[in-house]
């Protein structure tokens, strides 16, 4: 099962490199990583998805509550929480085809950010099915480079 781990730590640097270590020392994998400050600067967000079962996010969670920077963890799978992910494509675009890929984009909801003689780079934000959904139609039009941001994910409500 995938787990959405949100950690809130002090914004200092190698703060970062330890949490990630402590992942690789165990032998557990980081599927996705996200960091960013907060609406205090002195604290950022780290949100982590990783696969596991529920001791793998267990050993996890009592492990990064021991790191001195670290301020509060919290297990997000099963909260009502608002999640996204951002994606770049540059896609090949030429006359015949640029209306086509600007309508699939237009359906997804997304942007046409750049454009240039033969290509297009698209801004494209929801889940992680969306982002592959709109990766799957392009696929055909010929993908030059594609980058894609972790999940960020924020718990609903006042909790």
């Amino acid at each position: 099962m995938r787990h959405t781990v949100s950690v809130l730590v002090a914004n200092k640097s190698g703060v970062l490199a330890r949490i990630a270590s402590l992942f690789s020392r165990r032998g557990y994998n980081i599927d996705s990583l996200s960091v960013g400050t907060t609406e205090d600067q002195e604290v950022s967000r780290i949100t982590i998805v990783v696969e596991g079962d529920e001791q793998v996010l267990e050993q996890v969670t009592k492990q990064l509550n021991k790191l001195i920077d670290v301020y509060k963890v919290s297990d997000i799978t099963n909260d009502s929480s608002i999640d996204r992910n951002l994606a770049l494509i540059k896609v090949q675009a030429n006359l015949d085809n640029r209306s086509e890929i600007m309508q699939i984009v237009d359906v997804f909801r997304g942007k046409v950010v750049d454009v240039a003689a033969n290509s297009l780079v698209i801004e494209m934000t929801g889940s992680e099915e969306k982002i592959e959904a709109i990766e799957e139609l392009l696929r055909p039009f010929g993908i030059i480079e594609l980058v894609k941001t972790g999940k960020i994910a924020m718990v609903r409500g006042e909790k």
